[in-house]
């Protein structure tokens, strides 16, 4: 484990008037784990699910402040599409007694996966509960939540008691949990047609439903990948085209938003693509024109509070082949990266091309990744991390610092990510509790 403040601090100054310094940044490193899902935080932990050298899964819990790992335990999969990614684990609990939900393997008998509660601190087993297929667990307020028997034919989607496991309710067929709004929680039914619906979190009880159809049209698919995410009352969702022939959107899409509070539609912007990489659509959405045709047009930043254009970048301003896109931390402007040649960039609010120097832009550091050698399961790739790329060479740039905070999000001021090698790292720089791209 590397600890330690920030490198990039400055010492006493000598300016007249001035007599502190400023003080570090806390940060910290692991080089000796290979972390493969998105890090999950909260009180005072950070967990993550990371793939070993004899290919086995585990599960990775540190001390979110110091960063010293207080215990791993064997994981695993069972029944998770690989369009979803690796699964992460899930915090849960109040957060003066947090706990950590993680599928484990099951030493004998059937089935052979089990939800595992472990305590947070400790690693110590609170409770555990025989599972045959899921897509993974999830927090639901202070509890713990996933669907069961997610390859069967009777699946459903149950809410636990972070304390003893013990249920509280349940609903038939596959959902997810979407997010948290004082105490109800958002979950995302994935039917043939699909809702979102707000429950009391104690007793199941529905406060509102909104079928997704109504925002971006009938036809939705759901293989094309979804994302929602709360800030404020503000509940903003993406629905991905299934892609079809020549590479044209062959399912509804597009975005919106819902009051959180009574699932009213507040804004609806049909015929847009999120664009990768990116914000989370509740702090920024940024997208672009689509038909069904095959056509793509403008980029455009949304305001996610009302759905109204706040940048427009015209579509041709991108070059014709062989770019990725690319953004500053600020998002000011949008690039267009060419691997090792030079590059442009437009100010994402005007259009106006710029000099593509300056302040690095970060992009995937890869579009190929290497599918992961996982025992027993195929087609799994890690998350994705971001590189900081100089437009002007279209290399990456040396010592460019921690990846932007739309990227990474932060909980409590903490922002945790995996690099390109699966290091995990962690700095504390912001402020407050925000998404990022993953949610």
């Amino acid at each position: 484990m590397i600890l330690g403040a920030s490198l990039v601090t400055a010492g006493c100054s000598d300016a007249p008037g001035s007599s502190a310094a400023v003080a570090p940044v806390p940060r910290w490193s692991d080089p000796a784990v290979n972390a493969v899902s998105r890090p999950v935080s909260g009180g005072g932990v950070t967990a993550v699910t990371a793939l070993r050298p004899d290919g086995t899964l585990e599960t990775a819990v540190y001390d979110l402040a110091t960063g010293s790992r207080r215990w791993s335990r064997p994981a695993t999969m069972a029944g998770r599409p690989p369009g979803l990614g690796v699964q992460p684990p899930a915090v849960a609990g109040p957060p003066e007694a947090p706990v950590v939900a993680a599928l484990e393997p099951r030493r004998s008998g059937r089935p052979r996966a089990e939800l595992v509660v472990r305590d947070a601190g400790s690693g110590a087993s609170r409770w555990s509960r025989p599972v045959d297929s899921t897509f993974g667990p999830a927090r639901c307020g202070p509890h713990v939540c996933l669907t069961e028997s997610a390859g069967r034919r009777d699946p459903r989607f149950v809410v636990l008691d972070h304390a003893t496991g013990r249920p509280l309710w349940r609903v038939p067929g596959i959902a997810e949990a979407v997010a948290v709004t004082g105490r109800h929680t958002v979950i995302f039914r994935l039917s043939g047609r699909p809702t979102l619906e707000s429950r009391d979190l104690r007793t199941g009880r529905t406060r509102w439903t909104f079928p997704v159809e109504r925002a971006v049209g009938r036809d939705v698919d759901l293989s094309g990948g979804w994302a929602f995410t709360v800030t404020g009352d503000m509940l903003v969702g993406y629905l991905a085209p299934r892609v079809g022939r020549e590479g044209r959107p062959a399912s509804a899409f597009g975005l919106f938003g819902l009051s959180a509070h009574d699932g009213r539609p507040v804004w609806t912007r049909r015929g847009l693509l999120r664009v990768y990489p990116s914000p989370s659509p509740a702090v920024a959405p940024l997208t672009r024109e689509a038909d069904s045709h095959g056509r793509y047009g403008d980029f455009m930043r949304l305001d996610p509070r009302t759905g109204r254009t706040l940048g427009r970048v015209p579509g041709h301003r991108a070059p014709r082949s062989g770019w990725w896109l690319a953004f500053p931390a600020d998002l000011s402007r949008l690039g267009f990266l060419t691997l090792d040649g030079p590059g442009t960039a437009v100010d994402l609010r005007d259009g106006a091309r710029v000099a593509a120097g300056g302040a690095p832009a970060w992009s995937f550091c890869t579009v190929n990744p290497t599918q992961l050698r996982i025992e027993g399961q195929r087609g799994f790739f890690p998350i994705a991390p971001l590189c900081a790329y100089d437009l002007n060479t279209g290399r990456k740039a040396t010592a460019p610092g921690p990846p932007p905070v739309w990227y990474t999000g932060a909980t409590d001021g903490w922002r945790v990510w995996r690099d390109e090698q699966g290091v995990l790292h962690a700095v504390r720089d912001t402020n407050g509790t925000m998404p990022g791209m993953y949610g």
